[in-house]
């Protein structure tokens, strides 16, 4: 198989990935801070890390893949200065009469970036790391490094940067403005110098504090990554992902601890990779406003979540992407083109199967040279493809692969090895699907094995799944159907004055009745 190249920020190179242990794969990614519901531009940093851990399953590395949840210490600034973001809403909920603990604001947002996780088929992680679990490490690790690379001022322990050598080679700080973003904090020796651990200001009280040598307070934001990725992965690992905007700060940050703890030339990962912006007409996704669109805003506008997934997987993922409406609806009519095609073949694989079933001998003489033709094989791969996908392997279905659908995968596979190339890897699968005259059993398998790595779901998502539905909608889908059913009669009856009148109704309740849709006569509401 082709070897996996990969963009390395630390080096702004393509690079063979060749693992740390033999066979493995460790992987960091930098979670959210769960102060706030995540926005779509949030979660594209979760697709893009699920897509590479997929990737490297696909090429046969065991995965050990770490998500953080950051529930102390994150300031409103990346750098040194603001407020926590965990104690600021808990203050803001408690201004408002909300007497919400810090800990239930956590928990309540964690939950709702899991039901993200959930709602866009990212697969689950080895661990889920929280970080108010590791703080007694967290203040261990701080203790080895003080006396070389840190100093005390009233307000916690910072890091001198230049104890450590090349601080700020993954920003470029120099020449791409990392260091314009770092604002002063007085006393600091340097403006890049950044806090290990905060203490609690005098006469304050935190919901989340602990004591420690340098005071009662909390751990830096940097400082709890360098710990967690230490304690579940080991120095060095194999690849730390996270936003385009971590590059400029917050990784090189961890980097210096990690130098500090293990030596100049430890940045604590081989490869520091990053997912760019998504942009909106306005601008950068922010949550600054106070609005901001989440994927639960997709699900109540009637979008299926995947179609979210498949808008960000036709996009590089080191490519700034916008978001539209209409881009997502584009995105959603690619997706049910894919599941209604799918759909056809599982029908044709499930009655050639049950053909096969029911006289295996007559149907043999006339089978595909590559169709397996047992019925105890027939039953198997019908029951595999009409339940589930991703289970399925081309190892499982007997005979050669034919020659159209080793390309295809050949193709593919090049693809997402060339870093990910996630938009020309679909038009692969797009390919293996459209094949006319091949063993139906392979060309399953094989669509089984692409979508494993693109995570759509496309075996088991139905067309009905994908239909535009809003929340706002009063109409039910059995009123709808029921309505459609009476409409089709009355077009067959030639009754256009009924057909005309069930339709315009419809309209009215919000259905839009497409008559052209390409895809078949559906319907979608608009509300």
């Amino acid at each position: 198989m082709t070897e996996l190249r990969l963009f390395n920020s630390l080096t702004r190179q393509l690079e063979t990935f060749t693992p740390v242990h033999a066979g493995e794969a460790r992987v960091y990614t930098c979670g959210p801070t769960v102060y706030n519901y995540p926005h779509i531009g949030n979660m594209r940093a979760y697709v893009f890390a699920d897509t590479l851990g997929r990737v490297l399953s696909y090429k046969g590395y065991k995965l050990t893949h770490v998500i953080n949840i950051t529930d102390v210490g994150h300031l409103t600034d990346d750098a040194d200065t603001g407020e926590d973001k965990m104690e600021k809403m808990a203050a803001e909920k408690a201004q408002k009469g909300e007497l919400t603990s810090i800990w239930d604001i956590a928990k309540h947002y964690t939950q709702a970036y899991w039901d993200d996780i959930k709602a866009l088929n990212i697969r689950q992680p080895a661990h889920w790391s929280i970080a108010t679990d590791y703080v007694p490490q967290m203040i261990a690790f701080a203790e080895t490094i003080a006396d070389k690379h840190c100093y005390e001022l009233d307000s916690g322990l910072y890091f001198d940067t230049s104890t450590v050598a090349n601080y700020g080679a993954l920003a470029r700080a120099k020449t791409e403005d990392g260091e314009a973003r770092i604002d002063e904090v007085e006393g600091k020796r340097h403006a890049a110098d950044f806090a290990i651990w905060r203490n609690t200001p005098a006469g304050e009280t935190r919901q989340m504090e602990w004591d420690s040598p340098w005071g009662k307070g909390a751990p830096g934001w940097h400082l709890e990554c360098s710990v967690m990725s230490e304690a579940l992965l080991g120095l060095p690992f194999d690849i730390h992902t996270g936003g385009i905007d971590h590059r400029e700060i917050h990784h090189p940050n961890e980097i210096a601890q990690n130098q500090a703890r293990c030596g100049s030339d430890h940045s604590g990962a081989r490869f520091w990779m990053h997912n760019n912006f998504l942009i909106e007409r306005s601008g950068k996704m922010s949550k600054s406003s106070g609005g901001f669109l989440r994927v639960q805003l997709l699900i109540d506008k009637g979008f299926h979540p995947l179609a979210y997934r498949l808008m960000c997987l036709q996009a590089h993922y080191r490519s700034e992407m916008e978001f539209s409406w209409e881009g997502l609806q584009a995105a959603l009519v690619r997706l049910k083109r894919m599941v209604m095609a799918i759909a056809a073949l599982k029908a044709r694989h499930a009655e050639t199967a049950t053909r096969h079933a029911e006289s295996p001998t007559r149907h043999a003489e006339a089978a595909p040279r590559h169709a397996e033709t047992s019925p105890r094989h027939a039953e198997l791969v019908s029951a595999s493809y009409l339940a589930t996908s991703e289970s399925k392997t081309l190892k499982q279905v007997q005979g050669d692969v034919p020659l159209a659908i080793q390309t295809t995968l050949d193709d593919f596979g090049a693809a997402v090895t060339d870093d990910l190339n996630t938009a020309v890897a679909i038009t692969s699968l797009e390919t293996l699907v459209a094949l006319k005259k091949v063993d139906i059993a392979h060309q399953l398998a094989a669509i089984a094995e692409m979508d494993a790595v693109l995570g759509l779901s496309l075996l088991t998502v139905t067309r009905q799944d994908l239909r535009i539905r809003p929340k706002t909608a009063t109409i039910t889908e059995a009123e709808i159907e029921t309505a459609l059913a009476a409409r089709k009669d009355a077009r067959a009856a030639k009754d256009f004055a009924k057909s005309d009148a069930i339709r315009d109704d419809l309209i009215a309740k919000g259905v839009e009745v497409m008559d052209g849709d390409p895809l078949g006569w559906d319907w979608k509401l608009d509300v």
